[in-house]
């Protein structure tokens, strides 16, 4: 076995009436596991090894709480201890090796690592985790299988009580789960779990953020940052605008904006953008649109399909407002984002 393991969550799930994991809140997931605390795990549990999930007992979080301070993990010995008191499961998920998750355990912790920021989009193997993941209503009473909630609506209706649907959806928000250190967030609806937003990101009421997708620095989100979608420091994403998913369409270009780059209001791209770009207000920008490219003097030097530029720096992408053609320019000013947008303290 490895001196190491890629990461492990103690964890509080949410079943339906069929035992089916619905979600599973894990408060501090921990990353490339050291062995000393992977020897805890496999004498004080259940765990043998590879990438298991468990349903841990008072008397195994006894045990569990004493081998991990043995062992030095004071963080995590001390969570064992506490979720003794949890009136719901807590869950033990071990990921021996980064594969495709087999179970919403295993899908609900490799999210949660992307939003802790321990790991960057792109950066974990989520392959398949759609069908895994049951359809969920997400309540002011936590969440319900989507089947089970009339009949809990008419249940709390009996009692007196409403409940209140936020929203019938796979992902919940990512905020109910973990709030990262030094982000500002206008609307929480918009911004699923998953979600990797850097410090210093703002997400202004009609930005949204994606699953595995997200920001590595400072950026103003006031448009869509869609599944797989990576933007780089600096970047600005004016409002209403839109980047198409990765992959989207069955296309192979990754999607992904560069540092200190502009996407317009109501713009929107479906090539990657290099880092200092500008993509002007109302234009988007698909791999197969036809683009004049302007030399210095404004002059058509070639006419390329915008895929052929995908990823390259210091582009500027307009509209000529008397043919209506794309045209694209070398951009010599750089994207500074109002430092007091991004006050967080």
């Amino acid at each position: 076995m490895s001196n190491t393991t890629f990461a492990f969550g103690l964890g509080i799930g949410s079943q339906n009436k069929e035992g089916n994991w619905l979600e599973v809140f894990y408060s501090a997931p921990s990353l490339n596991v050291e062995k000393n605390t992977l020897d805890a795990l496999l004498e004080s549990t259940n765990y043998e090894g590879g990438n298991n999930t468990l349903i841990l007992d008072e008397s195994d979080l006894n045990r569990l709480h004493m081998s991990l301070l043995k062992a030095g993990n004071i963080e995590q010995a001390e969570l064992a201890s506490r979720l003794k008191a949890s009136t719901k499961p807590v869950i033990l998920c071990v990921l021996a090796t980064d594969e495709a998750p087999s179970n919403p355990a295993e899908v609900y912790l490799k999210l949660q690592l992307i939003s802790h920021r321990l790991v960057k989009p792109h950066n974990t193997v989520l392959d398949g985790m759609f069908g895994l993941l049951i359809n969920t209503a997400w309540t002011s009473e936590g969440p319900i299988d989507v089947r089970e909630l009339a009949d809990r609506q008419l249940s709390a209706r009996m009692e007196g009580r409403t409940i209140e649907v936020f929203s019938v959806d796979k992902f919940p928000k990512m905020l109910n789960f973990i709030v990262p250190t030094g982000i500002r967030v206008g609307d929480a609806a918009r911004v699923r779990l998953g979600a990797h937003l850097a410090e210093g990101t703002t997400v202004m009421h009609e930005g949204f953020v994606n699953f595995n997708a997200g920001t590595l620095g400072n950026s103003m989100v006031e448009g869509r940052i869609s599944a797989g979608v990576v933007v780089g420091n600096g970047s600005d994403l004016g409002g209403g605008c839109s980047t198409m998913g990765t992959l989207s369409g069955g296309g192979n270009i990754v999607i992904a904006v560069g540092e200190k780059c502009l996407i317009g209001a109501n713009a929107g791209i479906g090539i990657g953008l290099g880092d200092r770009c500008i993509v002007e207000s109302g234009l988007y920008i698909t791999a197969g649109s036809k683009v004049a490219v302007l030399d210095e003097n404004n002059q058509v030097v070639s006419t390329v399909k915008a895929r052929e530029l995908s990823g390259q720096s210091d582009l500027l992408f307009r509209r000529n407002s008397a043919t209506g053609a794309i045209e694209c320019k070398t951009n010599k000013t750089a994207i500074e984002l109002n430092e007091a947008l991004h006050a967080h303290n």
